[in-house]
């Protein structure tokens, strides 16, 4: 079994930084792609950042050149640097991980709340 944790949500004011990290651990492997999706209260899921192995990326047009997202492959830790906070980046985050283990699936973490105030 494999267990993502994410740490480092709270509330910041508008033009803040907050940075994410998310940890994975248990039966792995390898992990290929990591990423970040968020949810906003009464919007669907979307996302964020994806990072591969080889450290691609990916980004929603809404963050690009505010959000960095970065790993340590040697950690299976993926990380998420948000600068120039928005209101409207309110929402809960949540990582994702394509894990190579006993067999390969895909992996979410718990979120965390992420809060812009104006």
């Amino acid at each position: 079994q494999v267990q993502l944790v994410e740490s480092g949500g709270g509330s910041v004011q508008a033009g803040g930084s907050l940075r994410l990290s998310c940890a994975a651990s248990g039966s792995i492997f390898s992990i290929n792609a990591m990423g970040w999706y968020r949810r906003a209260p009464g919007k669907q899921r979307e996302l964020v950042a994806t990072i591969t192995s080889g450290g691609n990326t990916n980004y929603a047009d809404s963050v690009k050149g505010r959000f960095t997202i970065s790993r340590a492959n040697a950690k299976n830790t993926v990380y998420l640097q948000m600068n120039s906070l928005k209101p409207e980046d309110t929402a809960v985050y949540y990582c994702t991980a394509s894990v190579v283990g006993i067999s390969y699936n895909d992996y979410w973490g718990q979120g965390t709340q992420v809060t812009v105030s104006s």
